[in-house]
């Protein structure tokens, strides 16, 4: 599966717009994932990458969403940009980058959040601020004059729809709605009522 170049193209475009309109983080996503038994949680990612793939996002694989991921690998995906009147919504199956990406990525993020990587347990029972802070001392120490590697509990994702809707608002709610969907390896698109 793939994304069309048509999607692709509709969606920099709709991102350049949240951009010059002033939104202040195009990139964040909310994303939602589910266990499978019915609980389902969101929270805002932030997207990294963009191509025929699917869109990219990287997180700790042990946390909630990590965890829904494995055993539920699919999501859906929100971004609204309110400055530009838009909103693009994704439905689809969730893979794991290969550690090529995924180490790539890593070596580009400054070196505090490549630290705070390995500190976080995420999502699990914290004692206190003052645990999390000697964690990220004893790493510093760890990593002192060295690169930090790629914890391996720490990757991307690739969210590969199956559903693309575009969202942009209109004059009395009526709004244009386009809804692109994979059908046997073909994307057809259809407006939708408002």
């Amino acid at each position: 599966m793939s994304l069309s170049e048509e999607i692709i193209r509709e969606f920099n475009k709709a991102f350049k717009k949240a951009r010059v309109s002033g939104e202040p983080e195009p990139t964040a996503m909310v994303l939602a994932t589910s266990d499978c038994n019915g609980s389902v949680t969101s929270r805002t990612v932030l997207l990294k990458a963009l191509d025929e793939n699917g869109f990219v996002f990287f997180t700790n694989t042990q946390s909630t969403k990590g965890r829904q991921l494995a055993t539920c690998p699919r999501a859906a995906a929100t971004f609204l940009w309110k400055a530009s009147g838009c909103q693009v919504q994704l439905v689809g199956t969730v893979t794991c980058v290969d550690n090529e990406a995924a180490d790539a990525y890593f070596s580009t993020r400054d070196r505090s959040s490549q630290i705070g990587a390995w500190a976080s347990d995420q999502s699990a029972p914290l004692d206190s601020r003052e645990t999390l802070l000697k964690r990220v001392r004893d790493l510093e120490e760890k990593f002192d004059s060295r690169e930090v590697p790629r914890p391996p509990h720490w990757t991307g994702y690739v969210l590969n729809p199956e559903t693309v809707e575009f969202w942009w608002q209109r004059e009395f709610r009526l709004h244009d709605r386009f809804l692109y969907t994979l059908e046997d390896g073909t994307w057809t698109k259809q407006r939708l009522n408002p």
